[in-house]
């Protein structure tokens, strides 16, 4: 008997720990949420990426505006990176 494929969640347990379902239904409710949230993840890190952009091309933003940019960028890279993995293990049938 095949066990049924374990997806990374886009989100960790309240311990820190990574969540992973475990489904045949691609288009189940946790799957379908899962979905949701990688996208709204993807949605933030291309507005921060812009925001970023706007204040690296700003001469006059000063030291916070870039500390402010740059802690908002590594949050968003942090969680991009977290749907690639969550994507590639699908893809790759491995988490």
């Amino acid at each position: 008997m095949d066990e049924s494929p374990l997806r990374l969640l886009p989100w960790n347990s309240p311990e820190g720990r990574p969540c992973y379902l475990s489904t045949d239904h691609p288009d189940s409710r946790l799957s379908s949420l899962a979905d949701e949230v990688e996208a709204e993840l993807l949605s933030c890190g291309e507005a921060v990426l812009s925001g970023a952009e706007a204040v690296l091309a700003d001469a006059a933003a000063g030291e916070g505006a870039v500390r402010f940019a740059l802690t908002w960028t590594t949050e968003s890279l942090r969680d991009v990176l977290r749907v690639a993995h969550c994507r590639e293990g699908r893809t790759s049938g491995k988490l």
